[in-house]
């Protein structure tokens, strides 16, 4: 090891006396002989490393072995089954049941102390439950007693289901909005009166089967194709749009358009502003103050957090009785009568076959996936604030199971809303058990009070619903990604102006289109870079972001960062070889490159299609004279280049562990040429 060592301390300054060197950035300072070789002979690479150590060629795998542990991967990464291993078969089917019901789990370490901070949370949720259930059953144009069963039915069987402390499950506002400007599209006025409401079951029945295939199989990870600039811009543009809905039911106009797109919206707000109910507004003008102010007094102190919801039911209370005794029921709209009792059966009003069963799957794919991508968002956002885990796919069965069995039970698409979540939060859930209590009390509510309901004005309503909607507006996120990455920028602002000024349907698309253009794009363009070593180190970085680092002699790095594919492999080839072509020409100075050193510890895959582009490049090279090195290939990398012969073209003993091995070594040949060449000369003389 002395010997060697000694040997390429001597080849290293040996180099650095050939040849000025290349400085750091892309503009070219020179640097001069004794610079580099003060700074860098002696530290080239760490002791170790100048060792030449080979790359190791992976075992061949069978096909099957292959494709079993890629599949694992990619559908079981968190590896659900390690707790099944070497129990008993009673044990097994306990741990069975416990997943699919983690109410089996924390119940056996419920503590008494845990009951009231979820009486208190489940009391609040359900104050805020009953007047939103009811509103967002109006946005979503349905019967607002359909509203309140989404209310009672889901958030139970949610405490069943449900893995997440913190999710308050029930109608939302966004999937409201979205779900009745779906149906609006796909029913004509000349379908029966029922059809709107049996569409809404249907939708709602293949949304949730979706969902259960989704986290039976393992594919959450689908939900992740939309970013998070994008899903901030679509939720605020639907926010939008819910605030300019309720304009209807503030001004108490009764001719409103359909269309969800702002300019159809302020047409018919203009249209005719005498037809303008002024009680309506004097009412929604007062109680909005009232709301606005208790709500950012909810959101200042966690303590407060009663305030916001406590105001919305005092609301309700408070124009009920109002409306009641001055009789002003017979100049504005009220919620009308209330059906008492629970949930009943739908599932004959559910279409299984026929045209509207197409259209109802073509809704509950979109509206199941929002609904999903939502969800977990919540979930994982309040679970990182208690430094808590939720399995995702274990979330998405459980929305499967909610929607599934609540179509049957004259429910719509329910989620775990943010703002509902929030409160649930602040108000120091323990357990899902606050979802069952919010249940109950909703279910009191159904058998007992839904006809105190009946002179409920319609205005106090939509107050409430554009109160808790317009904090979904996140502007602070929207400046954040502006400030940060403006490529992000574009998916937000695209699906923002695409909801608000289009539909929803198209900010949808617009959103999720403008997310997977980036991914390709991220891909089809990689980032590539130029190497250098940082003095007085062993380690070599991109010479335009380390000023100091600097390039070998007549040795090109070049790092790839990004898998090798189909869609890229020709751009990484034609990089690679205007990196090459530039140093053959350097500021008038001819620079001789002899080793082309590629660093493809960042690749993680290549294809037949990046094989091919490779050994292009072997061929190039070597009609130029130049060898082609490869370092630090990963063992996916390894498996093949081997299979595709392309370790024996290349040759193995220019594959090396890391940057630094394929320094020393080809250093090393450099040294020893110089050498032969020198006594050559000698000997001629």
């Amino acid at each position: 090891m002395a010997d060697h060592l000694e040997a390429t301390t001597e080849t290293v300054q040996h180099v650095c006396n050939m040849e000025e060197v290349q400085g750091g950035d892309e503009g070219g300072n020179l640097l001069s002989k004794k610079q580099f070789s003060e700074q860098n002979a002696f530290n080239l690479v760490h002791d170790e490393l100048r060792i030449a150590i080979k790359v190791a060629m992976p075992s061949p795998k069978r096909l099957m072995h292959r494709f079993l542990e890629n599949t694992k991967e990619v559908l079981y990464p968190d590896d659900p089954l390690r707790q099944f291993k070497h129990q008993p078969a009673s044990r097994k089917c306990f741990l069975g049941l416990k997943y699919l019901m983690p109410i089996l789990d924390w119940v056996q370490d419920y503590k008494l102390s845990y009951l009231k901070s979820d009486l208190i949370a489940g009391i609040t949720i359900a104050t805020l439950a009953v007047p939103q259930g009811i509103g967002f059953a109006r946005v979503a144009g349905l019967p607002p007693i359909v509203g309140l069963y989404t209310s009672f039915l889901p958030p139970l069987l949610y405490g069943l289901f449900g893995s997440s402390k913190d999710i308050a499950v029930g109608p939302g506002s966004i999937l409201s909005i979205l779900i009745g400007s779906l149906l609006r599209e796909n029913i004509g006025p000349e379908e029966p009166p029922d059809s709107f409401v049996r569409l809404a079951f249907t939708a709602t029945f293949f949304a949730g089967l979706f969902q259960a295939a989704l986290g039976v199989f393992r594919l959450g990870f689908m939900i992740d194709f939309m970013s998070r600039a994008a899903t901030i811009g679509f939720i605020s543009g639907a926010a939008v749009v819910v605030c300019l809905q309720q304009l209807k039911g503030i001004l108490g106009i009764t001719n409103f358009t359909k269309k969800t797109d702002i300019n159809s919206v302020m047409h018919s707000v203009w249209a005719d502003p005498d037809m303008w109910n002024w009680r309506t507004a004097v009412i929604a003008a007062c109680f909005l103050v009232f709301l606005l102010v208790a709500k950012k007094l909810s959101n200042q102190k966690k303590k407060l957090f009663w305030i916001s919801p406590g105001a919305q039911m005092a609301s309700i209370v408070l124009t009920t009785i109002f409306v009641y005794i001055t009789h002003a029921y017979q100049h504005i709209g009220t919620v009308g009568t209330l059906k008492k009792g629970l949930n009943p059966l739908s599932v004959k009003y559910i279409y299984f076959h026929g045209p509207y069963a197409l259209k109802a799957m073509k809704i509950g794919l979109i509206i199941g996936m929002i609904n999903v991508m939502e969800t977990i968002a919540v979930g994982r956002t309040f679970a990182a604030k208690k430094n808590n885990k939720i399995d995702g796919n274990k979330e998405i069965v459980a929305l499967g199971i909610v929607n599934l069995t609540g179509s049957c039970f004259s429910c719509y698409i329910s989620s775990g809303a943010i703002s509902r979540s929030a409160i649930n939060f602040d108000a120091g859930c323990k357990t899902a058990l606050s979802n069952i209590i919010t249940a109950t009390l909703v279910m009191i509510t159904l058998l007992v009070l839904t006809p105190l309901f009946h002179y409920t004005p319609n205005v106090i309503l939509s107050a409430i619903v554009f109160v808790a909607v317009i904090g979904l507006i996140d502007v602070k996120g929207a400046h954040f990604t502006w400030r940060v990455d403006k490529l992000d920028s574009l998916a937000c602002l695209g699906a923002f102006f695409g909801v608000i000024f289009l539909s929803i349907n198209a900010g949808l698309l617009i959103a999720v289109s403008i997310s997977v253009a980036k991914i390709l794009l991220h891909v089809a363009r990689p980032h590539t870079a130029v190497l250098g070593i940082i003095p007085k180190t062993s380690i070599y970085q991109d010479i335009q972001h380390y000023a100091d680092a600097i390039q070998i002699p007549r040795i090109l790095i070049i790092r790839i960062d990004a898998p090798i594919c189909f869609i890229n492999a020709n751009y990484i080839k034609e990089r690679i070889l205007r990196w090459v072509d530039e140093k053959e020409e350097y500021n008038g100075q001819k620079l001789i490159v002899q080793y082309v050193i590629v660093d493809l510890t960042p690749v993680m895959s290549v294809d037949t299609t990046g094989i091919y582009e490779l050994t292009d490049i072997l061929m190039i090279l070597q009609k130029k004279r130049l060898q082609l090195v490869l370092a630090g290939p990963g063992i996916d990398v390894m498996e093949k280049l081997n299979s595709a012969n392309f370790v024996h073209v290349l040759g193995p003993q220019w594959l090396f562990s890391t940057v630094s091995v394929a320094v020393a070594e080809c250093t090393s040949i450099l040294e020893a040429q110089e050498e032969s060449s020198d006594n050559y000369s000698k000997a001629v003389a």
